[in-house]
Protein backbone atom coordinates (compact mmCIF):
# COMPACT_ATOMS: atom_id res chain seq x y z
CA UNK A 1 0.00 0.00 0.00
CA UNK A 2 1.54 3.50 -0.71
CA UNK A 3 0.81 6.48 1.45
CA UNK A 4 0.62 9.99 0.17
CA UNK A 5 3.52 11.93 0.79
CA UNK A 6 4.68 16.03 1.24
CA UNK A 7 6.29 14.80 -2.09
CA UNK A 8 2.74 14.17 -4.02
CA UNK A 9 2.58 16.72 -6.77
CA UNK A 10 -1.23 16.74 -8.23
CA UNK A 11 -0.84 17.28 -11.90
CA UNK A 12 -1.69 20.80 -12.89
CA UNK A 13 -3.45 22.12 -9.65
CA UNK A 14 -2.19 25.62 -9.60
CA UNK A 15 -4.02 26.56 -13.15
CA UNK A 16 -6.99 24.52 -12.53
CA UNK A 17 -7.05 26.93 -9.27
CA UNK A 18 -6.51 30.03 -10.90
CA UNK A 19 -9.17 29.22 -13.21
CA UNK A 20 -12.14 28.29 -10.85
CA UNK A 21 -11.55 31.23 -8.33
CA UNK A 22 -12.56 30.81 -4.97
CA UNK A 23 -14.23 27.39 -3.94
CA UNK A 24 -15.58 28.89 -0.81
CA UNK A 25 -19.12 27.39 0.06
CA UNK A 26 -18.92 25.19 -3.27
CA UNK A 27 -19.41 21.44 -3.83
CA UNK A 28 -16.84 19.61 -5.47
CA UNK A 29 -16.47 16.35 -7.27
CA UNK A 30 -12.75 14.75 -7.48
CA UNK A 31 -13.48 12.01 -9.58
CA UNK A 32 -10.04 10.46 -9.74
CA UNK A 33 -8.91 10.63 -6.05
CA UNK A 34 -5.76 8.26 -6.37
CA UNK A 35 -3.24 9.69 -3.33
CA UNK A 36 -5.35 12.59 -2.93
CA UNK A 37 -3.47 15.37 -4.32
CA UNK A 38 -6.52 17.29 -6.14
CA UNK A 39 -9.04 16.51 -2.74
CA UNK A 40 -6.54 18.14 -0.30
CA UNK A 41 -6.15 21.56 -2.49
CA UNK A 42 -9.68 21.62 -2.81
CA UNK A 43 -10.48 21.44 1.13
CA UNK A 44 -7.65 23.67 1.77
CA UNK A 45 -9.34 26.10 -0.50
CA UNK A 46 -12.56 26.41 1.32
CA UNK A 47 -15.22 24.12 -0.49
CA UNK A 48 -17.76 23.31 1.75
CA UNK A 49 -18.03 19.19 0.40
CA UNK A 50 -15.59 17.51 -1.69
CA UNK A 51 -16.88 14.10 -2.82
CA UNK A 52 -14.02 11.64 -4.39
CA UNK A 53 -13.95 8.39 -6.33
CA UNK A 54 -11.71 6.14 -6.96
CA UNK A 55 -12.13 2.29 -7.82
CA UNK A 56 -8.73 1.28 -6.33
CA UNK A 57 -9.11 -0.23 -2.98
CA UNK A 58 -5.24 0.55 -2.31
CA UNK A 59 -6.60 4.35 -1.56
CA UNK A 60 -9.13 3.74 0.97
CA UNK A 61 -6.65 4.52 4.02
CA UNK A 62 -5.32 7.55 2.29
CA UNK A 63 -9.34 8.60 2.04
CA UNK A 64 -9.58 7.40 5.39
CA UNK A 65 -7.19 10.11 6.94
CA UNK A 66 -8.37 12.69 4.74
CA UNK A 67 -11.80 12.18 6.12
CA UNK A 68 -10.80 12.19 9.67
CA UNK A 69 -9.03 15.40 9.16
CA UNK A 70 -12.01 17.12 7.38
CA UNK A 71 -15.01 15.21 9.12
CA UNK A 72 -18.01 16.64 7.44
CA UNK A 73 -16.46 17.79 4.36
CA UNK A 74 -14.80 15.44 2.65
CA UNK A 75 -16.66 12.23 1.20
CA UNK A 76 -15.12 9.17 -0.47
CA UNK A 77 -17.22 6.69 -2.40
CA UNK A 78 -15.42 3.62 -3.36
CA UNK A 79 -16.29 3.30 -7.07
CA UNK A 80 -16.15 3.91 -11.03
CA UNK A 81 -16.47 7.66 -12.03
CA UNK A 82 -18.77 6.43 -14.39
CA UNK A 83 -21.14 6.09 -11.33
CA UNK A 84 -21.15 9.28 -10.95
CA UNK A 85 -24.73 10.37 -10.93
CA UNK A 86 -25.05 7.60 -8.69
CA UNK A 87 -22.76 7.91 -6.06
CA UNK A 88 -23.70 11.20 -5.92
CA UNK A 89 -27.25 10.20 -4.44
CA UNK A 90 -25.35 7.95 -2.08
CA UNK A 91 -23.82 11.07 -0.84
CA UNK A 92 -27.17 12.86 -0.72
CA UNK A 93 -25.66 15.34 -3.09
CA UNK A 94 -27.72 16.89 -5.86
CA UNK A 95 -25.87 20.13 -6.35
CA UNK A 96 -22.13 20.21 -7.82
CA UNK A 97 -20.31 23.59 -8.73
CA UNK A 98 -16.63 21.43 -10.20
CA UNK A 99 -16.39 18.10 -11.25
CA UNK A 100 -12.36 17.44 -11.64
CA UNK A 101 -11.04 14.00 -13.46
CA UNK A 102 -7.25 13.58 -13.56
CA UNK A 103 -7.52 10.52 -16.50
CA UNK A 104 -4.82 7.58 -17.06
CA UNK A 105 -2.98 5.30 -14.25
CA UNK A 106 -1.57 7.49 -11.24
CA UNK A 107 1.90 7.11 -10.20
CA UNK A 108 1.68 5.23 -7.12
CA UNK A 109 0.14 2.42 -9.37
CA UNK A 110 3.17 2.34 -11.28
CA UNK A 111 5.45 2.59 -8.38
CA UNK A 112 3.93 -0.64 -7.06
CA UNK A 113 5.27 -3.99 -9.14
CA UNK A 114 2.44 -6.63 -7.89
CA UNK A 115 -0.07 -4.11 -9.82
CA UNK A 116 1.13 -5.03 -12.99
CA UNK A 117 1.20 -1.44 -15.16
CA UNK A 118 4.80 -0.88 -15.29
CA UNK A 119 6.81 -2.58 -18.22
CA UNK A 120 10.35 -0.98 -16.09
CA UNK A 121 8.77 -3.34 -13.09
CA UNK A 122 8.66 -7.06 -13.00
CA UNK A 123 5.12 -8.29 -11.64
CA UNK A 124 2.50 -10.03 -12.04
CA UNK A 125 0.73 -8.96 -15.28
CA UNK A 126 -2.53 -7.54 -14.14
CA UNK A 127 -3.45 -4.06 -14.48
CA UNK A 128 -6.33 -3.71 -12.86
CA UNK A 129 -7.12 -0.25 -11.24
CA UNK A 130 -10.17 -2.20 -8.93
CA UNK A 131 -10.53 -5.71 -7.61
CA UNK A 132 -12.48 -7.09 -10.67
CA UNK A 133 -12.86 -7.98 -14.11
CA UNK A 134 -10.19 -9.73 -16.83
CA UNK A 135 -6.55 -8.87 -16.24
CA UNK A 136 -3.90 -8.13 -18.86
CA UNK A 137 -2.81 -11.59 -18.52
CA UNK A 138 -6.07 -13.16 -19.92
CA UNK A 139 -6.26 -10.65 -22.55
CA UNK A 140 -2.81 -11.63 -23.88
CA UNK A 141 -3.20 -15.32 -23.65
CA UNK A 142 -6.68 -15.78 -24.17
CA UNK A 143 -7.20 -13.21 -27.46
CA UNK A 144 -7.38 -14.03 -31.17
CA UNK A 145 -4.61 -12.41 -33.02
CA UNK A 146 -6.41 -10.34 -35.13
CA UNK A 147 -8.44 -8.59 -31.93
CA UNK A 148 -5.57 -8.65 -29.73
CA UNK A 149 -3.54 -6.56 -33.00
CA UNK A 150 -6.48 -4.57 -33.25
CA UNK A 151 -6.89 -3.45 -29.19
CA UNK A 152 -3.12 -2.52 -29.61
CA UNK A 153 -3.36 -0.88 -32.52
CA UNK A 154 -6.58 1.27 -31.49
CA UNK A 155 -5.68 1.96 -27.85
CA UNK A 156 -2.04 2.14 -28.15
CA UNK A 157 -1.77 3.73 -31.21
CA UNK A 158 0.82 1.40 -31.91
CA UNK A 159 1.97 0.49 -35.65
CA UNK A 160 3.85 -2.49 -35.40
CA UNK A 161 0.50 -3.79 -33.42
CA UNK A 162 0.29 -7.02 -36.34
CA UNK A 163 4.05 -7.92 -35.79
CA UNK A 164 3.55 -7.37 -32.11
CA UNK A 165 0.02 -10.06 -31.43
CA UNK A 166 1.89 -11.91 -33.66
CA UNK A 167 4.75 -12.46 -31.86
CA UNK A 168 2.52 -12.88 -28.89
CA UNK A 169 0.15 -15.88 -29.83
CA UNK A 170 3.53 -17.82 -30.81
CA UNK A 171 4.81 -17.10 -27.20
CA UNK A 172 1.64 -18.28 -25.45
CA UNK A 173 1.44 -21.70 -26.95
CA UNK A 174 4.63 -22.59 -25.72
CA UNK A 175 3.71 -21.20 -22.57
CA UNK A 176 1.11 -18.55 -20.96
CA UNK A 177 2.47 -14.86 -19.96
CA UNK A 178 2.44 -14.05 -16.24
CA UNK A 179 5.27 -11.49 -15.57
CA UNK A 180 5.47 -7.92 -16.82
CA UNK A 181 8.85 -8.66 -17.56
CA UNK A 182 8.04 -11.94 -20.03
CA UNK A 183 5.42 -9.15 -22.00
CA UNK A 184 8.16 -6.07 -22.44
CA UNK A 185 11.17 -7.79 -23.30
CA UNK A 186 9.09 -9.85 -25.66
CA UNK A 187 7.57 -6.90 -27.27
CA UNK A 188 11.02 -5.04 -26.89
CA UNK A 189 12.14 -7.59 -29.37
CA UNK A 190 9.51 -6.28 -32.17
CA UNK A 191 9.69 -2.70 -31.39
CA UNK A 192 12.93 -1.34 -30.18
CA UNK A 193 13.48 0.96 -27.48
CA UNK A 194 15.16 4.51 -27.93
CA UNK A 195 16.03 6.78 -25.61
CA UNK A 196 13.37 8.00 -23.77
CA UNK A 197 11.00 5.89 -25.24
CA UNK A 198 10.39 1.99 -24.39
CA UNK A 199 9.51 -0.34 -27.11
CA UNK A 200 6.77 -1.96 -24.69
CA UNK A 201 5.23 1.49 -24.00
CA UNK A 202 1.98 1.70 -26.66
CA UNK A 203 1.32 -2.48 -25.67
CA UNK A 204 1.37 -1.86 -22.06
CA UNK A 205 -0.95 1.33 -22.40
CA UNK A 206 -3.85 -0.57 -24.68
CA UNK A 207 -4.04 -3.10 -22.61
CA UNK A 208 -4.35 -1.16 -19.85
CA UNK A 209 -6.93 0.96 -21.18
CA UNK A 210 -8.85 -2.16 -22.25
CA UNK A 211 -8.44 -4.08 -19.26
CA UNK A 212 -10.48 -0.91 -16.79
CA UNK A 213 -12.85 0.01 -20.08
CA UNK A 214 -10.71 3.75 -19.67
CA UNK A 215 -12.33 5.29 -22.22
CA UNK A 216 -15.64 3.55 -22.17
CA UNK A 217 -15.13 5.39 -18.47
CA UNK A 218 -14.33 8.69 -19.82
CA UNK A 219 -17.30 8.64 -22.24
CA UNK A 220 -20.13 7.96 -19.73
CA UNK A 221 -18.21 10.51 -16.95
CA UNK A 222 -18.27 13.24 -19.65
CA UNK A 223 -21.93 12.47 -20.84
CA UNK A 224 -23.23 12.45 -17.60
CA UNK A 225 -21.41 15.84 -16.36
CA UNK A 226 -23.97 18.06 -18.33
CA UNK A 227 -26.31 16.01 -15.81
CA UNK A 228 -24.41 16.66 -12.26
CA UNK A 229 -23.09 20.31 -12.74
CA UNK A 230 -25.13 23.00 -12.06
CA UNK A 231 -25.60 26.04 -14.29
CA UNK A 232 -22.33 27.84 -14.17
CA UNK A 233 -20.62 24.92 -13.07
CA UNK A 234 -17.02 23.69 -14.32
CA UNK A 235 -15.72 20.67 -15.91
CA UNK A 236 -12.24 20.50 -15.65
CA UNK A 237 -10.12 17.25 -17.26
CA UNK A 238 -6.85 16.59 -17.21
CA UNK A 239 -5.25 14.04 -20.14
CA UNK A 240 -2.15 12.41 -20.81
CA UNK A 241 -2.71 10.92 -24.30
CA UNK A 242 -3.56 12.08 -27.72
CA UNK A 243 -6.54 9.66 -27.24
CA UNK A 244 -8.25 10.77 -24.15
CA UNK A 245 -7.09 14.89 -25.04
CA UNK A 246 -9.23 13.97 -28.40
CA UNK A 247 -12.08 12.70 -26.42
CA UNK A 248 -12.48 15.70 -24.62
CA UNK A 249 -11.80 17.99 -26.73
CA UNK A 250 -14.82 16.71 -29.40
CA UNK A 251 -17.24 16.26 -26.00
CA UNK A 252 -16.83 19.99 -25.69
CA UNK A 253 -17.41 21.05 -29.18
CA UNK A 254 -20.42 18.06 -29.20
CA UNK A 255 -21.57 19.76 -26.61
CA UNK A 256 -21.54 23.16 -27.89
CA UNK A 257 -24.35 22.16 -29.98
CA UNK A 258 -23.50 23.45 -33.53
CA UNK A 259 -24.20 20.95 -35.65
CA UNK A 260 -21.56 21.48 -38.50
CA UNK A 261 -20.37 24.96 -39.91
CA UNK A 262 -21.01 27.13 -43.07
CA UNK A 263 -19.29 27.45 -46.29
CA UNK A 264 -20.42 29.13 -49.03
CA UNK A 265 -21.71 26.36 -51.01
CA UNK A 266 -23.89 25.87 -48.17
CA UNK A 267 -26.49 27.52 -45.16
CA UNK A 268 -25.58 28.11 -42.12
CA UNK A 269 -26.27 25.13 -39.98
CA UNK A 270 -29.09 24.90 -37.50
CA UNK A 271 -27.64 25.73 -33.80
CA UNK A 272 -29.26 24.48 -30.47
CA UNK A 273 -28.33 25.59 -27.24
CA UNK A 274 -25.04 24.46 -25.73
CA UNK A 275 -24.79 22.38 -22.33
CA UNK A 276 -21.35 23.70 -22.16
CA UNK A 277 -19.36 27.17 -23.17
CA UNK A 278 -16.21 28.92 -22.38
CA UNK A 279 -14.40 25.87 -23.03
CA UNK A 280 -10.43 26.84 -22.48
CA UNK A 281 -7.76 26.02 -24.98
CA UNK A 282 -5.32 23.06 -23.98
CA UNK A 283 -3.10 23.91 -20.88
CA UNK A 284 -0.16 22.64 -20.41
CA UNK A 285 2.26 22.71 -17.41
CA UNK A 286 5.01 25.32 -17.55
CA UNK A 287 8.78 24.79 -17.61
CA UNK A 288 9.10 24.82 -13.75
CA UNK A 289 6.01 22.26 -13.33
CA UNK A 290 7.83 19.71 -14.80
CA UNK A 291 11.49 20.17 -13.89
CA UNK A 292 9.30 19.33 -10.62
CA UNK A 293 7.33 16.51 -11.99
CA UNK A 294 8.20 15.33 -15.06
CA UNK A 295 4.57 12.96 -15.08
CA UNK A 296 3.31 16.37 -15.87
CA UNK A 297 4.73 16.84 -19.27
CA UNK A 298 2.25 15.20 -21.28
CA UNK A 299 -0.93 16.29 -19.39
CA UNK A 300 -2.80 18.65 -21.05
CA UNK A 301 -5.90 20.41 -19.12
CA UNK A 302 -9.44 21.37 -20.85
CA UNK A 303 -12.17 23.02 -18.69
CA UNK A 304 -15.58 24.19 -19.63
CA UNK A 305 -18.18 25.57 -18.14
CA UNK A 306 -22.27 23.88 -17.76
CA UNK A 307 -24.68 26.65 -19.70
CA UNK A 308 -28.41 26.63 -18.18
CA UNK A 309 -29.80 24.64 -21.10
CA UNK A 310 -30.83 20.74 -20.93
CA UNK A 311 -27.92 18.23 -22.31
CA UNK A 312 -27.03 17.55 -25.40
CA UNK A 313 -25.14 14.95 -25.87
CA UNK A 314 -26.21 11.85 -25.47
CA UNK A 315 -24.55 8.22 -23.80
CA UNK A 316 -22.74 6.72 -27.03
CA UNK A 317 -20.46 3.79 -28.09
CA UNK A 318 -16.66 3.86 -26.63
CA UNK A 319 -15.60 3.57 -30.37
CA UNK A 320 -17.79 6.30 -31.54
CA UNK A 321 -16.36 8.64 -28.26
CA UNK A 322 -12.77 7.70 -29.70
CA UNK A 323 -13.79 8.96 -33.13
CA UNK A 324 -15.27 12.35 -31.80
CA UNK A 325 -18.80 10.79 -33.35
CA UNK A 326 -21.06 12.20 -29.82
CA UNK A 327 -24.74 11.05 -30.24
CA UNK A 328 -26.51 14.69 -30.13
CA UNK A 329 -29.58 14.32 -28.11
CA UNK A 330 -32.90 14.32 -29.62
Amino acid sequence: MTIVTASHIPVLINPIMQALGGLQGKVVVDATFGAGGYSNRFLQAGAKHVVAFDRDPNVVPIAEKLAAKYPGQFLFFAGCFSEVDGLLSQANIDHVDVLAADLGVSSMQLDQADRGFSFMRDGPLDMRMGAQGLSAADLVNQLDEGDLANLIFQFGEERASRRIASAIVARRQEQAFSRTAELAGLVEQVVRSRPGHHGATRTFQALRIAVNREFDELAQLLVRSQHVLVSGGQLCVVAFHSLEDRMVKTFFKASAGEAGQASRYQPAPSVIPGSFEKFSKAIKADDEEVAMNMRARSAVLRMGTRTQHPPVVAATSEMDALRGRWRIAA
